[in-house]
């Protein structure tokens, strides 16, 4: 069985066991999290798709880590002007763990 969710403004198609990085959540490590945002569950039986989420659906996640990204660098030059920025930017990370998928039927 397999469902797609929605989290930080990005769509994951996820399984049960799969370990998956997302835009940081709230919580302490080894803390179980819930993502109501499910766009379509499939497997077994037929798929079932939302218009936009299926309303009963839930994943259940566990939290395992929260890392820092790599670091990105933006550099901003003008040429002849003597303008030159630099700044870097570190994204803040959470590795999830799918527990469950329930259809909520």
């Amino acid at each position: 069985m397999f469902a797609i969710v929605k989290t930080g403004g990005k769509q994951y198609r996820v399984g049960v066991g799969d370990q998956i990085t997302v835009e940081r959540i709230a919580g302490d490590v080894g803390n179980e999290v819930s993502l109501t945002e499910v766009l379509a569950v499939g497997g077994n039986d037929s798929p079932v798709v939302g218009s936009p989420t299926v309303q009963t659906a839930s994943v259940r996640a566990r939290i395992v880590q929260q890392p820092r990204g790599t670091k990105v660098i933006v550099f901003k030059k003008k040429r002849r002007k003597n303008y030159r920025r630099k700044r870097g930017h570190r994204q803040e990370l959470t590795v999830l763990k799918i527990e469950e998928i329930s259809t909520g039927a």
